[in-house]
Order: structure tokens, then C-alpha cells, then sequence
């Protein structure tokens, strides 16, 4: 199961998680960041990384957030990786 950024993120987005991402499949949104889910696999770098707690693993999201499972999901599809807009 892929790995999911919660609202904890919104307004947050320290990058931690995407320092230490080995696949690189955090995506920025704007106001926080996402995680393509087709990309990751699931190693769990990322949750200790975070320092507002704001990723779980896609079956362990709490109830009030398991809507970002989805949000998640269509984000990552439209936005630009955040490791590819660093390189540029």
C-alpha cells in the first residue's frame, strides 16, 4: 500500500519527506504536497521524516482523513514531481 500526506501538511510543507524519498514521488500541490501512489513503494521513509505527523500508510490514514487517499491520488497525476523542478 502506497503512503498518504494528510492535512497536517497544508500550509507546512517542510520537504523533509522529500529528502529522504529513494523514488522521489512527492509532488508539491501548492499547499502541501502528495504522494503519487502508483510511484511509491512503500518503504516508509517518509513518516518519520515528517514533523507535523502527516503521512501514514494508506490503510492505517484516520477516519476525518481518509479523503486525502483520493486527493492523493488525483493530485500526484497533475503536478510536477518536486525533484524535477529542483534540477531545472
Amino acid at each position: 500500500m502506497p503512503h498518504v500526506i494528510c492535512e497536517p501538511c497544508i500550509g507546512v510543507k517542510d520537504r523533509s519527506c522529500q529528502e529522504v524519498c529513494p523514488v522521489e514521488c512527492i509532488y508539491d500541490a501548492g499547499e502541501q504536497l502528495y504522494i503519487h501512489p502508483d510511484e511509491c513503494i512503500d518503504c516508509g521513509a517518509c513518516v518519520p521524516a515528517c514533523p507535523v505527523n502527516a503521512i501514514f500508510p494508506e490503510e492505517d490514514v484516520p477516519e476525518p482523513w481518509r479523503v486525502y487517499i483520493e486527493k492523493n491520488r488525483q493530485w500526484a497525476q497533475t503536478l510536477p514531481n518536486v525533484h524535477v523542478l529542483e534540477e531545472s
